[in-house]
C-alpha cells in the first residue's frame, strides 16, 4: 500500500505530505483546487515523462517521493533483487527530482534507476483509471490475466506450460542455429580440421611454456652464471684476488676457540655456532662446486628451446592466453567438428525432442483454452451485471476467448474485450468504441469482480463520477468501497455519495499567500467530513437540512460497509 506522499515545487504545491490509510482514501475539494495535481505528483513517481512546466514558479526543480509497504509482496521484492536494487523487506522509497534543464535524478530505495525501469516498476504498484487512464484495460496481458488470474486451476496449469514452452524455446533456438551454420559447414570444416592438427602437431603439455622460460633463461646466461659460480667456490674454498677463503679462515678461527675454550668455557656457544656454520658452508661448497660442474653452455639446445617457445607463443596468440585455453579450443574443436560430422543424428534428436515438448505444450494448451473459455462466460455474466448496476442499461459485454493453433506464451488463444454501448450495435474491441466515461465504470466493474484476485495493491479513480448522478452514483460508490474492502484506494470525486464511503478524507484546496497561489491537503476529522458532504451535495451554504442530510449519507455508508464486511470507517 502506498502510505505516504510527499511533493515539493510541483505545480502549485511548495510542500506537502500526505499520510494514506488502508481501504478507501477520498480526495476532494472545490473545482480548480488543484486535485489532479496529485494524481499527476503519483504519475511522477510511476515512471510518466514529466514536463519541466511542471516545476513551480520560481524553483528550479521538483521532487516527489512515495513510500510503499510492500511486506506482502513478493513479486515486487523479486523485481527489486532481479535489478540489483536494495531490498529493505517492508518499506519501499521511490523518489524522483526533475530540473529545470530537464535532467531526471530517480531513486529506488536509495539506488538510482533509469525512467525505463521506474516506469516498469510502477506498472506493479499502482493501477490508475480515469477519463484518460484506462490504458492498463487494452493491454494484452492484461486482458490475459483478467480471465487466467480468476481460476487456480489456470494458473497451476500455465506454470507448468510456461516451463516446457521456455524448454521448447530453448531447443528451437538451437534446431535454428544449427540449420544456420549448416550453410557454412563446408568451410568450418576445413578450418576445424586445420585448427585441430595445428594443435595436436604441437604435443603441448600443461605449464610447458613455464619450464621452458625458466630453462631459457639459464641457458641464455650459462657463461654469465658459470663464472660467478667459480667466483663464489674461489671465494669459500681457496681465496680469490687477495681476499681470504672463507672456509678454511672459519677452521683457523675454531682452532683459535676451541683454544680458548680450555681455559674459559663461556665460549662453548660460539664454538658450537663456528661448527654449525662451517658444515653448512662446507655443504654450500660442495653445491656450488656441483653447480657450476654441471653448467654446459649449448647454442643449439637453445635455439631448439627458443623455437619451441615461439611456437607456442604463436599458438598461445591464436587459441588462448594460456596452454589450458589452447588445450580447451583444441578439445573444443574437436567436439564441434565431431557434432558437424552427426549434424543430421544431432538435428533428429533436437525435432524429435522439440515434437515431443509440442504435444506435451499443446495438451496442457488445449485444457487452458476450455477453462479459460469457461471462466471468460462466468466474467462476462459477472461484469455485465456490475455494468447495469452502474447505469449502463443495454451495454454488452464479451471476453472473447479465440484459439489461433500457434504456441506462444500464452498457450494457443488471443484474448480480446468486446464492447457495446447501446443495443443493436456491433460489439468491437473495447479500445475502439468505449467512451472514457464508459472505460473508467468497465474498469469498476471488472475490479468489483477480480479486485481480490489481483496482485496489485493501491487503485486509483480519478474523477470517475464524471456525468453520473442519482441511483448510479450511488452504485459507484458501493463497488468503490467493495473493491476498497480487498485494495487500497485513492478516488478523486464530486460526490457525496462516493466520498461519504471514506476510510480516510482529504482536503484539497488552493490559497493565496503573499501573492502566491499555493495547493495545500488536509486530513479531515469526523466533524470536517460532514462539512465537507454538506459543502459537496448543497454548495457553499451550509444549512442545518445539508448537516442532517450528511449524517444521514454517512449512517447509511456505514451500513452499507458493513454489509459488505468492511473492517472499519471514518
Amino acid at each position: 500500500m502506498l502510505k505516504r506522499l510527499t511533493v515539493w515545487n510541483f505545480a502549485l504545491i511548495e510542500q506537502i505530505k500526505v499520510d494514506f490509510s488502508e481501504g478507501l482514501n477520498i480526495l476532494t475539494g472545490e473545482t480548480g483546487a488543484g486535485k489532479s495535481i496529485i494524481i499527476d505528483a503519483l504519475g511522477a513517481i510511476l515512471g510518466k515523462r514529466m514536463s519541466v512546466e511542471y516545476i513551480r514558479n520560481g524553483m528550479d526543480w521538483f521532487r516527489v517521493e512515495a513510500v510503499f509497504d510492500i511486506s506482502n509482496r513478493m513479486d515486487i521484492k523479486t523485481f527489486l533483487i532481479e535489478n540489483g536494487i536494495v531490498d529493505n523487506e517492508e518499506v519501499l522509497i521511490i523518489s524522483r527530482k526533475v530540473s529545470k534543464n530537464a535532467k531526471n535524478t530517480i531513486m529506488i530505495n536509495d539506488c538510482q534507476v533509469t525512467l525505463m525501469l521506474l516506469k516498469q516498476f510502477g506498472e506493479l504498484l499502482i493501477d490508475v483509471h480515469g477519463q484518460h487512464e484506462n490504458q492498463t484495460l487494452f493491454r494484452h496481458e492484461n486482458q490475459f490475466a483478467l480471465v487466467d488470474n480468476n481460476d487456480l486451476k489456470i494458473k497451476e496449469l500455465l506454470m507448468q506450460y510456461r516451463q516446457i514452452y521456455q524448454a521448447w524455446r530453448k531447443e528451437v533456438a538451437i534446431l535454428q542455429k544449427k540449420e544456420a551454420e549448416s550453410r557454412e559447414y563446408a568451410q568450418r570444416i576445413d578450418m576445424l580440421k586445420w585448427q585441430i592438427d595445428e594443435i595436436a602437431a604441437a604435443k603441448l603439455k600443461e605449464n610447458e611454456d613455464e619450464k621452458l622460460e625458466a630453462e631459457i633463461k639459464i641457458l641464455a646466461n650459462a657463461e654469465k652464471i658459470s663464472d660467478l659460480a667459480k667466483k663464489s667456490y674461489l671465494l669459500l674454498e681457496s681465496g680469490d684476488k687477495g681476499h681470504v677463503a672463507i672456509v678454511p679462515s672459519l677452521i683457523e678461527l675454531k682452532k683459535n676457540i676451541e683454544t680458548i675454550s680450555r681455559y674459559d668455557s663461556q665460549v662453548l656457544n660460539a664454538l658450537k655456532m663456528i661448527n654449525e656454520a662451517i658444515c653448512q658452508l662446507e655443504e654450500c661448497t660442495y653445491e656450488v662446486r656441483e653447480y657450476g660442474d654441471q653448467l654446459d653452455y649449448n647454442p643449439e639446445k637453445l635455439n631448439k628451446l627458443q623455437d619451441r617457445m615461439d611456437l607456442i607463443y604463436k599458438l598461445r596468440k591464436k587459441y588462448g592466453a594460456t596452454i589450458a585455453d589452447v588445450l580447451h579450443h583444441y578439445n573444443n574443436a574437436k567436439q564441434e567438428l565431431l557434432e558437424i560430422e552427426n549434424f543430421d543424428e544431432i538435428v533428429s534428436k533436437l525435432k524429435s525432442t522439440i515434437d515431443l515438448l509440442e504435444v506435451n505444450m499443446r495438451k496442457l494448451a488445449d485444457e487452458i483454452s476450455q477453462r479459460r473459455q469457461a471462466i471468460a462466460i462466468q466474467l462476462e455474466k459477472s461484469i455485465q451485471e456490475h455494468l447495469m448496476d452502474l447505469g449502463m442499461a443495454n451495454v454488452h459485454f464479451k471476453i472473447a476467448v479465440t484459439r489461433n493453433e500457434k504456441l506462444d506464451y500464452y498457450g494457443i488463444n488471443d484474448i480480446e474485450i468486446l464492447f457495446s454501448a447501446n443495443l443493436g450495435e456491433q460489439l468491437k474491441a473495447i479500445q475502439k468504441v468505449a467512451s472514457g466515461g464508459e472505460l473508467s465504470r468497465i474498469a469498476l466493474a471488472i475490479k468489483a469482480v477480480c479486485a481480490d484476485k489481483e496482485d496489485i495493491g493501491v487503485m486509483i479513480f480519478d474523477e470517475i463520477d464524471t456525468g453520473i448522478g442519482g441511483k448510479t452514483a450511488q452504485m459507484v460508490a458501493e463497488k468503490i468501497a467493495m473493491v476498497a474492502m480487498h485494495k487500497q484506494v485513492l478516488c478523486i470525486t464530486h460526490l457525496p455519495q462516493i466520498a461519504c464511503m471514506a476510510d480516510s478524507h482529504l482536503y484539497i484546496e488552493k490559497q493565496t499567500y503573499d501573492g502566491k497561489t499555493i495547493t495545500s491537503i488536509k486530513l479531515l476529522d469526523d466533524t470536517e467530513h460532514l462539512n465537507e458532504l454538506a459543502r459537496m451535495a448543497s454548495g457553499a451554504d451550509i444549512t442545518k437540512a445539508a448537516m442532517d442530510n450528511a449524517l444521514e449519507m454517512k449512517k447509511n455508508a456505514q451500513f452499507k460497509k458493513k454489509s459488505m464486511g468492511k473492517r472499519g470507517v471514518i
